[in-house]
């Protein structure tokens, strides 16, 4: 009976040091995951600077293009020449807001998704921590239970 019930111990912490090996690997992956969307996050801020130094470019070629076009009005090719420009200069702005309004949407989603796996990884963390306290309540559990034994097969050789 005794045996029984230090092998089903056994089972159970081996069981349990099992669960703690996967939590832990679970929590490598979920790691992993945080500091490749943390590189993604990286990646997406530079292009934001990049495109937000592209738009700083736009804006002051269309205050050129603009300024020009004021000074230019008594020639009417050159208005017409900086009226075009002006028209492209303003799809390119009208691009680059965009690809900036985008990329700050996916800035957002990868912002939303590493606080979510960020949670995750706390849970996991939590429910780690509850295993290894188990796991050591199990090892104390297993330790006192081979005290016993180890007390009763004592007492039975000296009988």
């Amino acid at each position: 009976m005794r045996l029984q019930k230090m092998n089903q111990l056994r089972f159970e912490a081996d069981n349990a040091v099992t669960r703690a090996e996967d939590a832990e690997a679970k929590n490598k992956k979920y790691d992993q995951i945080i500091l490749e969307k943390d590189q993604e996050i990286t990646s997406m801020t530079h292009k934001i600077s990049v495109l937000e130094a592209e738009l700083d470019k736009v804006d002051a070629k269309l205050a050129e293009a603009k300024a020009s076009q004021d000074e230019g009005e008594s020639l009417k090719s050159t208005n017409e020449n900086l009226t075009r420009k002006i028209a492209l200069l303003e799809e390119e702005l009208d691009a680059a807001e965009k690809n900036v309004k985008e990329t700050m949407e996916k800035l957002r989603q990868v912002d939303v998704k590493a606080e979510h796996f960020e949670r995750q990884v706390q849970r996991i963390e939590q429910e780690r921590d509850q295993w290894e306290k188990k796991f050591e309540e199990m090892q104390q559990k297993f330790k006192q239970s081979q005290a016993e034994l180890d007390n009763m097969v004592a007492n039975m050789e000296s009988l």
